[in-house]
């Protein structure tokens, strides 16, 4: 996030993850659906749901709950899947509730602290807006290298 400017604006998509609000650049979100079926894959990370038919095309949906190490709930009429692009890839990651698109400065946000409970390297950093706190999700960063393997083998 070296590259922008303390007076530049960020727009974000917001969503809830237990009982935490996460953003992500609106640029990396290409669609929000509500839950779809999803086919199961054998042999492949806890994390991931398996894939989604949208529209004929075949995507991977990864759990961000499981992801995160979150206690794990039941998926709702809030439930959505968010499809992002990360890494080059289209993938969709299962949310508990999208919220709506926020406007934050780029001066309102700061290095993760080292105590949260999410693997930092997950984080791009915390936004502050009226009483509320944005987690930033580095969604580039969600899965290793190993695991962005697998997905692209899913996704072809």
């Amino acid at each position: 996030m070296e590259h922008i400017k303390a007076e530049d604006e960020l727009q974000l998509v917001t969503f809830r993850l237990a009982s935490e609000e996460y953003g992500l650049p609106i640029t990396k979100v290409q669609e929000i659906n509500r839950l779809l079926p999803v086919t199961k894959l054998p042999q492949t990370p806890s994390f991931m749901e398996g894939i989604i038919n949208l529209r004929g095309r075949i995507i991977p949906v990864i759990d961000l709950r499981k992801r995160f190490q979150l206690s794990i709930t039941e998926h709702d009429d809030d439930t959505r899947i968010v499809v992002v692009e990360m890494n080059g890839q289209t993938v969709g990651v299962t949310v508990d509730a999208v919220k709506e698109v926020v406007r934050l400065s780029t001066a309102n946000i700061e290095t993760p602290p080292a105590s949260i409970a999410v693997d930092s390297r997950f984080i791009n950093g915390v936004g502050k807006t009226d009483d509320r706190l944005i987690i930033l999700l580095d969604i580039d960063q969600v899965l290793t290298a190993q695991e962005e393997v697998a997905v692209k083998q899913m996704n072809d």
